[in-house]
């Protein structure tokens, strides 16, 4: 029988070094890559903001990819419900693929509540200093209440959704994000131009974001 090691990998599989590196690919890509960890409660403008982004470095010629959190239950995570355990599984698989983005050198951008700390920092732990950028976009309760087109809220209020982020199960705020859009008040053009430039600020990407090539 095949010997199983403790981290419950097979002790056959060996990890193969490409000759074409990250670092190749983001020389040849023209910007670094990272994470783009969108976080914060449904309704809070996380899949809208990252998407607008994602056009803007798009526009700038950059490589990118949205790791949508409804896109990703339809296919790879379709196996997971919503209770704490398939949370934490569900952002687990997210975090590898999005390790697997940069190494590729692309800039992965996700949103997802991710509403547990410690899942978000299994992330972070993933990857190397300085390629997780925490974004959490901030917008009351209330707000994403009056934003809920699907009525998940209401049904979430009535008990028709168990275990629902910020109703029936906790929303843990960053504590030390690396960006913090008030998505509740802010115009989304303003988000996204502050993104762009914390980008370019952190030499992760090397264009204007008012031009369409690097």
């Amino acid at each position: 029988m095949e010997k199983i090691i403790n981290d419950n990998k097979s002790a056959n599989v060996i990890w193969h070094h490409a000759t074409v590196t990250r670092e190749r690919r983001e020389r040849l890509n023209g910007h670094r890559s990272v994470i783009l960890w969108f976080t914060g409660l449904s309704g809070s403008g996380k899949s809208t903001l990252a998407h607008a982004v994602e056009e803007q470095l798009h526009r700038m010629g950059c490589r990118t990819f949205v790791f949508d959190g409804d896109n990703v239950r339809h296919g790879l995570n379709s196996n997971l419900g919503f209770s704490r355990e398939d949370r934490r599984e569900n952002i687990r698989r997210i975090g590898e693929m999005c390790k697997l983005f940069i190494e590729a050198g692309v800039i992965a951008l996700t949103a997802f509540i991710s509403p547990y700390r410690e899942d978000r920092a299994s992330v972070r732990r993933l990857v190397n200093d300085g390629d997780f950028i925490e974004v959490y976009c901030n917008c009351s309760i209330e707000i994403c209440e009056r934003r809920d087109v699907k009525g998940s809220y209401a049904r979430a209020r009535r008990g028709e959704i168990p275990e629902f982020t910020g109703i029936s199960a906790p929303y843990e705020a960053p504590e030390n994000p690396e960006l913090v859009m008030d998505t509740g008040n802010t115009p989304l053009e303003t988000c996204v131009e502050r993104i762009i430039d914390y980008l370019g600020e952190r030499k992760i990407t090397a264009g204007d974001r008012n031009s369409n090539s690097l």
